[in-house]
């Protein structure tokens, strides 16, 4: 029987996703609403991002919500947004998709699909993925170890999918009030030297905070991280959900300058 080191070993160390090299020199930026309401939103944001040379787009049509009254996404309808922006403005987009089914009738349409913290340990999701090509964002479970983190992305590359990100969000805390969850800045600098996963950095979760988002990416970025994933919006106040993690696009700007900047010095 393989164990766990022989299976995470299988995996790419370098991703390509039309043209751009994820694990290379150059960071990857994910950014985007964390959902929205309309094709006119979502477009408006796509283009000034797309204007900004951002690589990939992130739009919440699925929404995994703690609280049953809280806005759910526009769901199929917003896939349907999803994919006509791809296609009018030549823009990758990344997913979160929460059940079999949904993986089935749209994970092969996007070009990165996201499984959420929650969903970590839903083997029965990992093994829908694993079937297909599309590299997948595994983000870490709010209190999962690294080993269960590697355990769950083992699933998905055991089944034959090697494209597999890691996306370190933030971890529950003794910290109870202040921040939504707590940076593990070490679990970068773990993954990098152990094992030959790409890790990106979810600054928006990790502190629930959009003050807090672009000192945070630049120490991503310093400690190593492959990417970052944030939320951004044109008008973040009126953002559907998560508008106080969600910064704007001037902000977006000096975290696009520092990597800049960063990829210069080293």
């Amino acid at each position: 029987m393989k164990t766990l080191n022989q299976i995470i070993s299988k995996a790419n160390t370098e991703i390509l996703v039309n043209g751009f090299k994820i694990g290379g020199s150059e960071k990857l930026i994910i950014s985007g609403p964390c959902t929205f309401g309309s094709y006119e939103e979502l477009y408006d944001i796509s283009l000034k991002l797309k204007k900004m040379n951002i690589h990939f787009l992130r739009a919440g049509a699925f929404k995994f919500r703690t609280n049953p009254n809280s806005y759910q996404g526009l769901r199929d309808e917003g896939m349907d947004i999803v994919l006509k922006i791809k296609k009018e403005l030549s823009i990758n987009v990344v997913v979160e998709f929460l059940s079999v089914d949904q993986i089935r009738k749209y994970g092969n349409l996007v070009d990165i699909i996201q499984i959420g913290s929650r969903n970590m340990y839903n083997t029965e999701l990992l093994k829908e993925v694993s079937k297909l090509k599309t590299p997948v964002i595994l983000k870490r479970g709010l209190c999962a170890t690294y080993k269960e983190w590697l355990y769950a992305a083992s699933y998905i590359i055991k089944g034959g999918n090697n494209n597999v990100i890691l996306c370190e969000r933030g971890i529950r805390s003794a910290v109870t009030e202040g921040t939504r969850n707590v940076l593990d800045i070490q679990a970068v600098l773990y993954i990098k030297n152990n094992t030959n996963l790409p890790i990106i950095v979810d600054l928006s979760h990790s502190s629930g905070l959009s003050y807090m988002v672009v000192p945070l990416s630049k120490s991503s970025i310093v400690a190593g991280a492959d990417g970052l994933l944030i939320e951004s919006h044109i008008e973040p106040l009126n953002s559907l959900s998560d508008k106080e993690q969600t910064i704007d696009l001037l902000k977006l700007e000096q975290i696009v300058k520092f990597e800049n900047y960063w990829k210069n010095m080293i």
